[in-house]
């Protein structure tokens, strides 16, 4: 059996009216990302900091940086085997960027950056966002008594 490596190509820097979206992991500000995660997001809420930590090496990360200034202002985190599937999770937008468009730039960023390998699907799980998913393709699971999950639920 012959060994494969995998390249994973860094993202080129995508442009929004304000930010820039790059998935550079050297760009990432892993503690603001806990912080937002750990104290504003729902689904994350008090997940501490080593198992963030745990989670960012384990993925392909996405921030969306201010072109002014280079902070972060929203992240997206996706874990995926390159060939056919991938989980988007993490979505976050700083509350001072909300309603700036950047959570459906930062969606479709990783969409396009997901394009070339070809998955089957890419899902993920909202409880309060489907609209920005909705503007760059996603829908609801159209048979979804199929699925199961192990774990919290």
């Amino acid at each position: 059996m012959s060994e494969t490596t995998l390249i994973v190509p860094v993202l080129p820097v995508v442009l929004h009216e304000t930010y820039e979206i790059s998935a550079d992991p050297a760009r990432l500000d892993a503690a603001r990302v806990h912080q937002w995660l750990s104290t504003d997001a729902y689904w994350a809420h008090g997940r501490p900091r080593e198992k963030q930590d745990r989670a960012i090496a384990g993925s392909l990360n996405f921030g969306a940086y201010h072109r002014d200034t280079g902070e972060i202002a929203a992240y997206a985190r996706v874990v995926t085997d390159y060939a056919t599937f991938a989980w988007l999770c993490d979505v976050y937008v700083d509350r001072p960027a909300r309603g700036t468009g950047l959570g459906t730039a930062l969606v479709a960023a990783v969409r396009d950056h997901l394009e070339p390998y070809g998955l089957r699907r890419i899902m993920l799980a909202t409880d309060d966002a489907h609209g920005v998913y909705e503007k760059v393709g996603f829908t609801p699971l159209r048979n979804a008594d199929k699925w199961m999950a192990l774990g919290q639920q």
